[in-house]
């Protein structure tokens, strides 16, 4: 969708999945392939190292730089990807939180190791709206919300309403896919088997052998942290799968759950290579401008 709208409107697209900034994490990410992106240029993709925090500040500050490089060559910033958090910030600006606090995060860790769970339960004692937007099982938001609560002694939420610096000088017209969720399930189901079969294990042995360390926050995602748990022995390619898939299906469904409360978000009841919900954004996007 993202390729077909910037070559209608001369765009040059923007990734916002918070994966593929990261060099070397290919198959997994589903970037797409050089040869592929029709010759229209791609920014943000392969940009830092997996060893590196990447947050979404920073790629706030870098995604403004980007589009108004874009905007000045007289053509369209095109966004594409799923990370919300990202968008909100580009559009919304974040508030300026705290350093890192190495030492009370290996505390919160040790706390979770010994209860799971038990650190979105004491982030809904200090500040339950934002608890109530994170999942129970999303253990870096959940700890630098309660990271942040903890040092500056304030909710999250409430200094979340201060500080921020909206994205100002652009109209902004945001455009989310929405297909019937069994389709949808079919199409991921088949996305993570054709990863696994197209050479995930060996992607994270590459990288591996490069001498990045496994706790490496892109590790983390689906699909990654399974090919690590299949190298180490601790599941089969079977069950690998089975867990990547089922991972995947949850990540999406609350992927939905984000975006439908994302702010003036136009739904497109289908897939991008439907030439009709292509038709239709392109409509949209003409009427628009």
């Amino acid at each position: 969708m993202a390729l077909h709208i910037a070559e209608h409107f001369r765009g040059e697209i923007v990734n916002c999945d918070s994966l593929q900034v990261y060099r070397h994490f290919d198959i997994g990410t589903a970037k797409l392939p050089l040869g592929e992106r029709r010759g229209i240029p791609h920014h943000l993709i392969d940009i830092v190292d997996p060893d590196q925090i990447f947050t979404a500040g920073e790629f706030s500050r870098m995604a403004r730089e980007t589009i108004a490089g874009i905007s000045a060559r007289g053509r369209l910033p095109v966004l594409a990807g799923g990370t919300g958090l990202y968008l909100r910030a580009l559009l919304d600006g974040l508030f300026e939180g705290p350093s890192r606090d190495q030492a009370l995060r290996d505390r919160l860790a040790a706390r979770e190791t010994r209860r799971s769970g038990s650190l979105h339960r004491l982030l809904r004692r200090f500040d339950p709206a934002t608890a109530a937007k994170i999942h129970a099982n999303d253990v870096p938001k959940v700890m630098r919300a309660l990271e942040v609560c903890l040092l500056t002694r304030r909710p999250v939420s409430e200094l979340f309403q201060q500080g921020r610096d909206a994205l100002r000088g652009y109209r902004v017209l945001k455009l989310g896919l929405f297909p019937e969720r069994d389709e949808l399930y079919r199409r991921l189901d088949a996305r993570c088997a054709a990863m696994f079969e197209g050479g995930l294990v060996d992607e994270v042995k590459h990288i591996l052998s490069l001498g990045f360390a496994p706790e490496c926050k892109p590790f983390e995602s689906h699909g990654y942290k399974q090919a690590l748990q299949m190298i180490r022995g601790e599941l089969s390619p079977r069950d690998a799968l089975f867990y990547a898939q089922r991972n995947t299906r949850h990540y999406a469904k609350r992927q939905v759950t984000w975006f439908r409360r994302e702010r003036e978000l136009q739904w497109l009841r289908g897939f991008g290579d439907d030439s009709n919900i292509r038709d239709r954004a392109l409509q949209i996007i003409a009427e628009r401008f």
